[in-house]
C-alpha cells in the first residue's frame, strides 16, 4: 500500500483489506494474533528446507508475500479462537514457488497445528498432479532432519504414497477425482488443491469440503496459475477471490476497493496486471504476476519467455496466462500472423466501384463493435488439386468497416486494452455520439454502398437485425437479404422457392449458410492466397483475438466467449465470404444439433 512494493490490483486490494480488517475486523468478532502468525512463519523457517537445483539443502526463506499469505491464514481469528480463513486462493505466475508453499502448509498441518489425527491431502484433478505437490513436501520431509526422524513414508523413494506422524495419528496423501467414487469419504484438516484451473469440475473440492464437518478449524488451500475457461470451477473461484479482496460484489473494471465484508472466510491473493499493462513491451509490470521475481524467477528467463511469444504467435496466449496471469480464451490463436500479413494489403475500396459485392453485417448493443464487410469477386486462379489436377478457383477483395458508440470509447479502450480512441483518430472506427452503437449510421452506409457498388446479397444473423432492418425500410434500401446464423449450432433456413426450384431441375437442394461453412472458406482463402484484404488494425486485431470452438464432426466456428476479444470484424467478414463463396458445409456429416428429432431439440 505504501507503494514500495510493485503489486497487482487485486494484491493491493488483499492489502488493503488486511489493514482496514486490523482496524475494524474486531466489529465483526475477528483479531489478528501476531504472535501465532510469528509462530507458524518462525516454523517454516526452522523446519523446512528445500530441494532441486540453486535452492537444494537451503532453508525456506519466506518472501515477503509469502509471509502476508501465512501469516493471514494462521493469523487471523474468530472471536472463539479459531482460525478466520477456512479457504484461501492462491493464484500466481509459474514457478513463484506456490507448491512448496502448500506443501509446507500441509506437514505444518500434520506435525504442528495440535490437531489429533489430521488427515492432510494434496488434491487435483488426475492423480499424477496431484502426486506433484505431494512429491515436493516428500523431498522437504528429507532435506529436514527435523521432520524425517518424526514422520514415516510408504512406498519406495520417489514412490511415496503415504508420509505419516505415528505421534499425533496423522497422515499426508495424495488425493484425486476418482476417490469420489469410493464408499466413505475423507476428513480433512487441510486439503492443498493445485492447479485449479485443471479441474473439470468441482467434484474433487467438493468432496473434501464435505469432510470439513468434523474439524473444528480446517483449511481448504487452493493454488493455480490463470486459466482459460470462463465455465470453470478455477473462474468461478478466482471471480470470489477477487471480489471479496475488493469488497464489494460488483466490482468496476479497475476492481477499485470498497472495503464490503463478502465472505470473512475466504483469504485471497489473486495476482493480475493492471489495465493497460503491457508485458509484452514493459518488463516493470513482470513483478505484479511474479511477486518472487529476482528469487525463484529471473528477470532472464521472463525476457526469453517475451521474446517466445513475440516469435511465435501459436505460444502467446499460453505465455500470457501461465507466466503474467491473464486470463485466455484457448492456447493457440485462430490464424498464425504470417498467413494473415501474406493477404494485407493497401488499396481504397473505391476502385471497386460499379463491381458485384457481397456484405456481412455483425451488429451489436453497447459493449461490442458492429462491423459491416466488404466481399468483391476479382476472378479465378489455377490451383492444384491433392491428385494434380488443376483447377480455377475464385479470388476476392474484401474489407471491413466498423462502428462504436462515441460516448465510450476511453473507458472501454481501457478496459478492454484495446486503442479504440486511436483507431477512431486514425479513421479505421467509426464512432458516432451515443452509448449504443447507431444502427441509422450502418443502414446509411449500406445504402451508400447499394449505390456504389452492385449488392448481390447482404449476410445478417438474426440478432439486433430486425432494428438494422427497419433503418433499411427507412430509407427504402432493398438489397438482397440472406440469413446467415454465428455459432456452429444451426444452419439458415432455404426459402421454399429455392428448395423447390432445384427440386423442378433436378439439382441436389441447396443448404443454407453457416458459421462453419464460412469460417472454411475464410480459411481456405487466406491459405491458399486468394483474398487480398486491406490492412487495417480493427481487422487484424480481431483475426489475431478469434479463437474457434468445435463439435464432434469438426465442425469449427469462432468463439466469443471472451468478451474483452472484439472479433466483430471477422466475424463479419466470415458472413460476407460465406456469402460469396456459398460456403459449402465445413463437413459432409451433420451437426449434432440436426441429427436431433424435433422433440428433442
Amino acid at each position: 500500500m505504501a507503494g514500495k512494493l510493485v503489486a497487482g490490483p487485486h494484491v493491493r486490494n488483499a492489502c488493503r483489506r488486511h489493514l482496514d480488517d486490523l482496524t475494524a475486523g474486531s466489529e465483526r468478532g475477528l483479531r489478528y494474533d501476531e504472535a501465532e502468525a510469528e509462530k507458524v512463519i518462525g516454523w517454516f523457517e526452522g523446519v523446512l528446507k528445500l530441494s532441486e537445483g540453486q535452492f537444494e539443502g537451503r532453508p525456506l526463506q519466506l518472501h515477503p508475500s509469502q509471509a502476508f499469505i501465512i501469516g493471514s491464514v494462521f493469523g487471523w481469528r474468530r472471536a472463539d479462537g479459531t482460525r478466520r480463513f477456512r479457504r484461501a486462493y492462491i493464484e500466481q505466475g509459474k514457478g513463484n514457488g506456490k507448491s512448496p508453499l502448500a506443501g509446507g502448509i500441509g506437514l505444518y498441518g500434520m506435525t504442528a497445528d495440535g490437531e489429533g489425527g489430521a488427515q492432510i491431502y494434496a488434491a487435483a484433478a488426475k492423480k499424477e498432479q496431484a502426486t506433484i505437490l505431494f512429491q515436493d513436501a516428500c523431498k522437504m520431509v528429507r532435506k529436514s532432519p527435523a521432520l524425517e526422524r518424526r514422520l514415516a513414508f510408504s512406498g519406495g523413494l520417489g514412490r511415496e504414497f503415504n508420509i505419516a506422524h505415528h505421534a499425533s495419528g496423522s497422515f499426508f496423501r495424495p488425493i484425486s477425482k476418482d476417490a469420489g467414487k469410493t464408499g466413505s469419504g475423507p476428513r480433512p484438516h487441510f486439503a492443498l488443491c493445485d492447479e485449479v484451473h485443471e479441474h473439470p469440475d468441482r467434484t474433487i473440492m467438493e468432496m473434501l469440503e464435505r469432510g470439513f464437518k468434523f474439524r473444528r478449524q480446517p483449511l481448504l488451500f487452493m493454488i493455480t496459475n490463470s486459466g482459460s475457461d470462463r465455465n470453470s470451477v478455477c473462474w468461478e473461484e478466482h471471480q470470489h477471490a477477487v471480489r471479496v479482496a475488493a469488497g464489494t460484489a460488483t466490482p468496476d473494471e479497475a476492481f477499485t476497493y470498497v472495503g464490503e465484508a463478502i465472505d470473512d472466510t475466504t483469504f485471497s491473493y489473486v495476482c493480475a496486471l493492471d489495465p493497460g499493462d503491457d508485458p509484452l513491451e514493459s518488463p516493470a509490470c513482470w513483478a505484479k504476476a511474479n511477486p518472487l521475481l529476482g528469487v525463484t524467477i529471473t528477470e532472464e528467463y521472463l525476457a526469453g519467455v517475451v521474446k517466445q511469444a513475440k516469435q511465435l504467435p501459436g505460444k502467446l496466449n499460453g505465455i500470457l496466462r501461465l507466466h503474467f496471469c491473464v486470463w485466455t480464451d484457448a492456447e493457440t490463436a485462430w490464424m498464425a500472423r504470417p498467413a494473415l500479413e501474406a493477404c494485407l494489403d493497401d488499396f481504397e475500396p473505391e476502385e471497386f466501384g460499379g463491381c458485384d459485392i457481397f456484405l456481412g453485417a455483425d451488429l451489436s448493443g453497447s459493449q461490442d463493435l458492429t462491423a459491416l464487410a466488404f466481399v468483391v469477386p476479382t476472378g479465378e486462379v489455377e490451383r492444384a488439386s491433392a491428385d494434380g489436377e488443376v483447377k480455377l478457383l475464385p479470388t476476392f477483395d474484401a474489407w471491413v468497416e466498423a462502428w462504436t458508440p462515441g460516448d465510450t470509447v476511453s473507458e472501454r479502450a481501457l478496459r478492454d486494452q484495446a486503442p479504440y480512441d486511436v483507431w477512431v483518430r486514425d479513421g479505421w472506427l467509426n464512432a458516432p455520439d451515443g452509448k449504443q452503437i447507431r444502427l441509422d449510421f450502418v443502414a446509411a452506409r449500406v445504402a451508400e454502398a447499394d449505390a456504389e457498388y452492385r449488392v448481390k446479397a447482404l449476410a445478417y444473423d438474426r440478432y439486433s437485425y430486425r432494428k438494422l432492418e427497419d433503418e433499411l425500410d427507412a430509407l427504402g434500401v432493398t438489397v438482397p437479404q440472406i440469413e446467415h446464423p454465428q455459432g456452429g449450432k444451426r444452419r439458415a433456413k432455404v426459402p421454399d422457392e429455392e428448395l423447390e426450384a432445384a427440386r423442378r431441375e433436378g439439382r441436389e437442394p441447396p443448404q443454407g449458410l453457416w458459421m462453419p461453412g464460412s469460417v472454411a472458406a475464410l480459411e481456405a482463402l487466406i491459405l491458399d492466397g486468394r483474398i487480398r484484404l486491406r490492412r487495417s488494425p480493427v481487422l487484424i486485431s480481431a483475426c489475431m483475438s478469434a479463437v474457434t470452438e468445435t463439435d464432434p464432426f469438426d465442425n469449427r466456428w469462432f468463439s466469443k466467449r471472451k468478451a474483452t476479444n472484439r472479433i466483430d470484424a471477422v466475424v463479419a467478414l466470415a458472413m460476407a465470404v460465406g456469402a460469396a463463396t456459398g460456403a459449402a458445409p465445413a463437413s459432409t456429416a451433420k451437426s449434432f444439433w440436426e441429427t436431433m428429432a424435433p422433440e428433442e431439440a
